[in-house]
Parts: C-alpha cells; sequence; structure tokens
C-alpha cells in the first residue's frame, strides 16, 4: 500500500480588510483577498480552498501559483465561479514536481472529499 501523507501548507491567507499605516498604498481587494503578494510569483503547488466552516471546497493545482489561484476569482470559465463568495481561506503547499502534484491533488480531493472538485472524483 501506498502512504501519502497531505503536505503542510506553506502559506495560507484569508479574507481580511486592509489596515491603514502610514504611507502605506491601498490594496485593492479580490473578493477580500489582499494578500495576494504572499503567494510565490514562480513556483508551482497545489492550493486548497475553504469556507468560513473550514470545510474544503476546492482543490487545485499550479505551475505559477499566484496566478493561477487569482483567475478563479477573476475568470469566468473558473469551476468555483458560482461560490467564490463562499472561499474564505486559501492554504498553500509548495510542490515543484509536476507528477507530485497531480497525485497530491487526486489524493486530497478524494481523501478530503472537495466540495466543487469534479475532476478526479472516486468518491461519489
Amino acid at each position: 500500500m501506498i502512504k501519502i501523507d497531505i503536505p503542510v501548507p506553506d502559506i495560507t491567507i484569508t479574507e481580511r480588510q486592509q489596515s491603514l499605516k502610514e504611507n502605506e498604498p491601498v490594496i485593492k481587494p479580490i473578493h477580500g483577498f489582499i494578500d495576494f503578494h504572499l503567494i510565490p510569483r514562480d513556483k508551482g503547488g497545489i492550493f486548497l480552498f475553504y469556507n468560513i466552516n473550514d470545510e474544503l471546497l476546492f482543490v487545485g493545482k499550479a505551475r505559477k501559483l499566484r496566478q493561477r489561484i487569482k483567475k478563479h476569482f477573476e475568470d469566468t470559465a473558473s469551476p468555483i465561479k458560482m461560490y467564490r463568495d463562499e472561499v474564505y481561506k486559501i492554504d498553500i503547499c509548495l510542490v515543484e514536481d509536476p507528477t507530485e502534484r497531480d497525485i497530491y491533488e487526486t489524493y486530497i480531493i478524494n481523501k478530503l472529499q472537495a466540495k466543487y472538485n469534479v475532476d478526479k472524483v472516486f468518491f461519489r
């Protein structure tokens, strides 16, 4: 039997308001999130979207995390386009190997039963 451990998130961002400090630029929120700058621009990995009750909504993978995650909040073709307002927390795990990203994504979708994933689902 193969044992897979779900990686510990390297970065977690949550919906929040910006509390302006002196000489700080205003950050335009994207669906309540203002901390996209914490996500590496050039790293690959997996991301997990959670609601305020910590229920897993969606799992995805990307070669370039920041632009892929932002696309889910801006794109009209995103599988979560109808549920964007539900997303409260995003966990990001840096995984550079594409094969490992695929394995983790499929495993997490099925192990934690992600609510809005339709591809790679075996538990329904």
